[in-house]
Order: structure tokens, then C-alpha cells, then sequence
């Protein structure tokens, strides 16, 4: 993906299966907990481009958010913050060759910043191709 793709949405949930049976059966998502990711199952749309994830809710999560593919989070955090925006989540590493953080802009939207390429053990990349069991 470019700069500038949404490359991510995480969609929060009070039961992680009850979510993913839910979304599994309203749109036809394929639903999986990668290895590596176990408490975090990565849906994938039908068309095997659009993704996400199922993240617990909390209080500071409580509406999806979207992750936008940056070639560095350390330029688009200095630009959203001469923007006006506001960091609400410093840069974290994913894995070894991924990193994410997590901005406001001005009127207090979420918008995740994701940098990097996320391998999944055994599969590629944007490969999510199993179901969860719920």
C-alpha cells in the first residue's frame, strides 16, 4: 500500500467471539487469530483487500478506527501536530518491521498511523484466509 491508504480498521467489541460471529455472518468476513496474534482476530472482507481487526473495547476505545499507511510515523506525528492535531498514542512497535501510533486531528477524530509490513507466521502479509470458531 501507498502513503496515504487506509491499510487498517479495528473494530472495538465487548466479546471477542460473539463479535466475530456477528461480523462473520452479517458480511461474510473470514475471521482468524493468527499465530502471534491469539485475543486479536483480523477479519478480511470478501474482496481480500479490505481488513481490520477485532479489538477489546475499553473506555478509551469505543469506536472503530481507521489506520493509515505512512512511509513514517515520526513526519505525518510532526505534520498532524503543526496541523493542529494531537498525539494520543506515541509510535509502538507491532513487530520487528512494524510500528503503529495513534493522532486526533483538530475536532478529536482517532486516526491510526501504521508504518512497516506485518508478517503473519505462515502466511502472507495481508493473508487472513481462516475462520474463527465461535
Amino acid at each position: 500500500m501507498a502513503h496515504g491508504d487506509i491499510t487498517h480498521i479495528d473494530i472495538p467489541v465487548s466479546d471477542l467471539a460473539a463479535g466475530a460471529t456477528f461480523y462473520s455472518t452479517v458480511f461474510g468476513w473470514k475471521i482468524a487469530e493468527p499465530p502471534g496474534y491469539e485475543g486479536y482476530p483480523m477479519w478480511q472482507a470478501p474482496n481480500k483487500i479490505s481488513g481490520g481487526g477485532l479489538a477489546p473495547r475499553t473506555a478509551d476505545f469505543t469506536q472503530p478506527r481507521s489506520y493509515v499507511e505512512v512511509d513514517s510515523i515520526d513526519d505525518a506525528i510532526a505534520a498532524a501536530v503543526a496541523a493542529g492535531g494531537t498525539v494520543t498514542m506515541e509510535k509502538g512497535p507491532i513487530s520487528p518491521t512494524s510500528w503503529w501510533a495513534i493522532i486526533a486531528d483538530p475536532d478529536g477524530n482517532a486516526i491510526g498511523l501504521y508504518e512497516g509490513t506485518t508478517e503473519v507466521e505462515g502466511q502472507p502479509a495481508s493473508d487472513t484466509d481462516a475462520t474463527v470458531e465461535s
